[in-house]
């Protein structure tokens, strides 16, 4: 896993915000690291939550930032199924109802994400749309951790396992009561760490 500094580093060097203030505890950056390992169906990327109290606190976690091999294969929207975009995505989710049935992250704000409208199990990152389109956070299995993105993710980013998912939704509660009930997201790619190296 990669450490506070490097992370800050590569979020600088894209000139990306990065929340700094520690008056109050739990103002969260909450950071997505898409992995160079494009194999589908696996949660190998990683959230990591950054806040500041005193001192740097870093969090991570397993997830997926892709789409499961069935919704690149069946996508629910005419122009392909979405991928979020690297890059930062300012004021995207709030605390909400995923689904109607379990407290999550749910897309507030505008996301830019690609269409994958070719059907197969390989990601294609090239034709982009901006808007609501439902890009959520939450878990997948609700019983233990997921061995298979399969059909948890359509787009949104996903936890491996529930109670990881649990003790995040927990760090978010703290932040909406010290900063309101906005999240942001950044979402970076793995091989932005290695340019610094």
């Amino acid at each position: 896993m990669y450490s506070t500094e490097k992370i800050i580093k590569v979020m600088e060097s894209k000139g990306y915000p990065l929340f700094r203030n520690d008056s109050k505890n739990f103002n969260l950056n909450l950071i997505g690291i898409r992995s160079k390992d494009d194999n589908a169906n696996t949660f190998n990327d990683k959230l990591v939550v950054l806040w500041k109290n005193q001192g740097w606190n870093q969090l991570n976690f397993s997830i997926t930032t892709d789409p499961g091999i069935y919704w690149r294969e069946n996508p629910m929207n005419v122009n392909g199924t979405a991928i979020l975009c690297e890059g930062h995505h300012k004021s995207l989710w709030s605390l909400g109802l995923h689904k109607n049935t379990y407290k999550a992250l749910v897309q507030t704000g505008v996301a830019k994400v690609y269409r994958d409208n070719n059907k197969d199990d390989k990601l294609d990152m090239t034709n982009t749309q901006e808007g609501l389109f439902g890009i959520n956070c939450h878990r997948a299995n609700s019983n233990g951790p997921s061995q298979r993105v399969d059909k948890w993710s359509a787009g949104c980013q996903v936890f491996q396992d529930p109670y990881d998912f649990k003790f995040f939704m927990e760090v978010c509660e703290k932040s909406r009561t010290n900063f309101g009930n906005k999240f942001s997201y950044t979402l970076l790619l793995e091989e932005w760490f290695d340019e610094l190296d």
